[in-house]
């Protein structure tokens, strides 16, 4: 049977997050963010692992994390913020700018991030996603982000364990 991995909740978290929340459409992103830390809290993430640093709007989402992820020792970011679709084409500009950040910040920093990023076509559909009828997204990105962070950990011991018995080896059977 195939050994499987996968990031699990085993009680009492010993991670540390940041979350990265954009002022502008407050409104859903403050509802965001409540949902994020709730279910951080619920994860048994203590208040004091938790960093919440607001910006003023989605653009500034990724630069935030990077800044963070560096300043501060982390175990995951989580991203929150709400564009909606205008009259221009500003929306996919900026929608396109977050979410290749986003990638970019996890990839470069080896962090998880979890995307809580509404990209959406009215307020009504912002305000379903940030804990209306549709749930709420940063509750959702806090989730991925510890399930990612607990998977990163169960990776990395498994590579500890790996070195830690190659050396053992090695030592062991030396001629």
């Amino acid at each position: 049977m195939a050994h499987v991995m996968e990031g699990k909740y085993a009680g009492g978290s010993p991670f540390s997050f940041g979350v990265v929340v954009s002022r502008f459409n407050e409104l859903v992103t403050k509802t965001m963010l409540e949902g994020a830390l709730n279910e951080l809290r619920r994860l048994g993430v203590s208040e004091a692992a938790i960093h919440v640093v607001w910006v003023p709007g989605a653009y500034e989402i990724p630069l935030a994390c990077k800044t963070l992820s560096q300043s501060q020792t982390l175990d995951g970011l989580i991203a929150l913020g709400c564009v909606i679709r205008g009259e221009t084409s500003h929306y996919e500009h900026v929608a396109q700018s977050v979410c290749d950040g986003l990638q970019k910040v996890a990839l470069e920093r080896l962090i998880p991030v979890g995307y809580g990023v509404l990209t959406v076509e009215n307020m009504a559909q912002a305000l379903d996603r940030a804990g209306g009828k549709q749930g709420n997204k940063g509750r959702d990105a806090a989730r991925s982000a510890f399930e990612m962070a607990a998977l990163a950990a169960e990776l990395h011991e498994g590579k500890e364990k790996e070195e830690k018995l190659k050396e053992f080896l090695e030592r062991e059977f030396k001629t």
